[in-house]
């Protein structure tokens, strides 16, 4: 077990790994903003990493409080599933009622890896390809159906 500190500089250690896998990636180094993020231009959407002890997550997230604009916004993505799952051959999750540890409730569309753990460092590679090579599909899915679904 990890004591707190220990866990927050882990993770720490983690992310920066994360950034330094990413500024010697062949795409991901040459693009001056590594990944689109929070930069959606899209209100209440967001492209997130998350790396936990189940494992490595990749997610569309749709996060408006108000509960109509975020199923309304779910429902448009989902009616172009087709097209969001084309380059993920065992597709994505779809959760249009996921909680969070704060309790509000989100919708979201993601891609995991299970059976690695962020407490274990041999793991981290994993993490690094899975979450890099799965964010730049859900990016490039999410800018071809971004003009339909606004």
């Amino acid at each position: 077990m990890y004591s707190k500190d220990e866990l927050k500089l882990l993770k720490k250690n983690f992310w920066e790994g994360f950034g330094i896998y990413c500024s010697n990636h062949p795409v991901l180094g040459k693009r001056k903003s590594k990944f689109m993020l929070y930069n959606t231009k899209m209100k209440g959407v967001e492209l997130k990493f998350d790396a936990n002890r189940e494992g490595a997550f990749v997610i569309l997230e749709l996060n408006s409080p108000k509960e109509e604009d975020r199923l309304n916004r779910y429902e448009q993505f989902e009616k172009y599933k087709a097209v969001m799952e084309e380059n993920f051959p065992g597709g994505l999750i779809w959760d249009f009622a996921y909680r969070l540890e704060t309790g509000h409730e989100v919708c979201r569309i993601y891609s995991r890896k299970t059976g690695i753990d962020i407490h274990k460092r041999f793991h981290w590679m994993e993490f690094y390809t899975f979450m890099a090579s799965e964010m730049l599909k859900l990016e490039k899915a999410f800018r071809y159906v971004k003009e339909a679904v606004e």
